[in-house]
């Protein structure tokens, strides 16, 4: 998996400013068991490569990006600490091509058409697009994904947990970088539950998990059938025949053979399906693969997970 499929995968990059080595690792737990085991250091402050270096050590899982690079000098330092990708707020030539002939994955910052143009000649896949919602937001990136559809963004600067949603859920763009769950106040003063706690409800509200329908196996169709109306009778709800099962209003699917679950499913929607599984994976959840379905766009849509709970199967569905 390469890094911009990683990146894409968390959805979200926390761009983390250290002061005080000593904060860094467990500043990187934090954001870890809050669910996002990926940080993006800038190297704003002196201790940025010993910062770095710190993460990568304690946590070599964890995918560490160098951030605010402006010099070669400075990608060589990240890269010899541990980074993975290089991150730099505007695209100057001299670091881009320093990066590509070293073979560091770089997102140069581009918040225009013509810097834009400069990536792609350059053969980048990815910029980012920054400042975000200071160069025109989200209008600014669609704009300029018509001409450019090859190219794909990671939008930083002003991106909070009320706006990321609207971002995320553009197709160009593979992640958000943000600093509002590692705010400084909250780094300098080692409050990294608080961190946890709100990159938590970040990552909770990115995916938006939410319970759709029971699915109820039955043996055949007349059987399905037949609770299918029981249940609408009882519940005032409307019935809708299909092909390999019946709905009962949209809580209740009652299936015209045994399918996945030893008594049948409970679906579960999420915003991105293909992030959401990242995340339970990440978790040591093992899914089946034969069970997933994708879109036109191939993009995932719906998948089973192997394990069951009280004889149900779990899967995601694209929420709509």
């Amino acid at each position: 998996m390469d890094i911009l499929e990683r990146l894409h995968n968390y959805g979200l990059v926390p761009v983390i400013k250290i002061t005080d080595v000593k904060n860094a690792v467990p500043l990187a737990k934090a954001l870890a068991n809050g669910g996002l085991n990926c940080a993006e250091i800038t190297f704003r402050t002196a201790c940025a490569k010993e910062a770095i270096k710190a993460v990568t050590d304690a946590l070599p899982d964890m995918l560490v990006g160098a951030g605010t690079v402006l010099t070669p000098e400075q990608a060589d330092e990240a890269w010899e600490a541990g980074a993975k990708f290089i991150v730099s707020p505007g695209l100057n030539p001299k670091v881009v091509k320093h990066c590509i002939d070293k073979g560091y994955p770089i997102l140069p910052g581009c918040a225009t058409p013509s810097e834009v143009e400069q990536a792609i000649e350059l053969g980048l896949k990815a910029v980012k697009f920054f400042p975000a919602e200071a160069a025109g937001g989200l209008n600014m990136i669609k704009s300029m994904s018509a001409p450019y559809g090859a190219i794909k963004f990671m939008p930083t600067g002003g991106i909070n947990e009320d706006n990321m949603l609207s971002y995320l859920s553009f197709n160009k763009i593979i992640a958000c970088g943000g600093s509002f769950m590692v705010k400084d106040s909250l780094i300098d003063a080692g409050k990294f539950d608080e961190i946890e706690a709100l990159t938590r409800s970040a990552v909770m509200k990115m995916l938006g998990f939410k319970l759709v329908h029971v699915g109820i196996n039955c043996e055949n169709k007349d059987e399905a059938l037949k609770g299918a109306q029981l249940i609408a009778g009882l519940f005032g709800l409307d019935t809708k025949v299909g092909n390999s099962s019946t709905f009962v209003g949209t809580e209740f699917e009652l299936m015209h053979k045994p399918y996945y679950g030893k008594n049948g499913h409970i679906a579960i929607a999420t915003n991105f399906p293909d992030r959401a599984r990242a995340y339970l994976e990440a978790q040591g959840i093992e899914f089946i693969e034969e069970s997933a379905g994708y879109d036109e766009k191939g993009e995932l849509k719906v998948i089973y997970m192997k394990e069951e709970i009280c004889g149900f199967a779990l899967h995601l569905v694209k929420k709509k």
